[in-house]
């Protein structure tokens, strides 16, 4: 008897095992969520952001007893010196660079409280109403008196704020 051996898969076996690491493969993105993860990413970026800014301006007040001003209505950057400091734009002695959002579609908000003793920071979370700091709306409300219409101001709704000690966002 001449038996001959037979190496290898069949096709069948071959699409069963492609079909099968397909189905797992599909289950593991679902779980991981991948858009999620990056819009956590960048949500925490930007908290990071407006952190770094905050002890900046903190250390502005302790220098100067005040905040430093805004640069008006529809153009919520910070004042130093007479001159507005872009996003991104170097603020010494205080930040070697300004952070600026991430998206570029996007921009962070500054207002300063007339009188220099407080001031409001906001930004544009990705995730939104998903976030647990995010505003309980969806949208931070306006300070009373600063005309920033919240809705647009950060290039989608200001959702997120930080703000001087003596203030809440």
């Amino acid at each position: 008897m001449d038996l001959k051996k037979r190496f290898g898969f069949t096709l069948i076996e071959i699409i069963v095992v492609v079909a099968v690491i397909g189905v797992l493969a599909s289950a593991i993105i679902a779980i991981l969520d991948p858009f999620t993860q990056i819009q956590k990413a960048q949500d925490a970026r930007t908290k990071s952001d407006l952190a770094q800014i905050q002890r900046a301006l903190e250390a502005y007040y302790q220098d100067n007893g005040f905040y430093p001003a805004d640069c008006g209505v529809g153009n919520y950057q910070i004042m130093s010196g007479g001159t507005c400091i872009a996003w991104g734009q170097p603020w010494s002695p205080y930040m070697d660079t300004l952070p600026k959002d991430g998206n570029p579609a996007h921009t962070y908000v500054y207002y300063q409280v007339p009188g220099g003793q407080a001031y409001y920071l906001y930004a544009n979370l990705g995730r939104g109403t998903k976030d647990p700091q995010a505003c309980t709306s969806g949208v931070c409300t306006s300070p009373g008196g600063s005309g920033i219409n919240m809705s647009t101001a950060c290039g989608a709704p200001c959702n997120f704020g930080l703000s001087s000690p003596n203030v809440s966002p």
